[in-house]
């Protein structure tokens, strides 16, 4: 899913927000480089998914029957392939 910069940015000082009132870390460096930081990573997960799902649906197309999109076993398919993918790229 794409999300805007604003929302990308309004989702970054939540986490940011959070972390840091709710008294899980008490950050050593200045609250702009550690937002920086949190919508860094949130960048590069939103990237990462993007990425997995062009792979999964090109796999789902490479199979020698045809499965229509939006079917019962596409969405099966689709979260298996998903679930591995993601899988793969955590041990890496």
């Amino acid at each position: 899913m794409r999300l805007s910069e604003d929302r990308i940015s309004h989702l970054s000082r939540l986490i940011m927000t959070g972390i840091v009132d709710g008294g899980f870390v008490e950050p050593a460096q200045p609250p702009e480089k550690v937002y920086r930081e949190i919508k860094r990573s949130v960048v590069a997960e939103l990237e990462t998914e993007v990425e997995v799902d062009a792979v999964v649906r090109r796999k789902i197309q490479s199979l020698s029957r045809k499965v229509p999109e939006g079917s019962a076993e596409w969405t099966v398919l689709y979260r298996k392939f998903m679930d591995e993918e993601m899988g793969r790229r955590k041990r890496l």
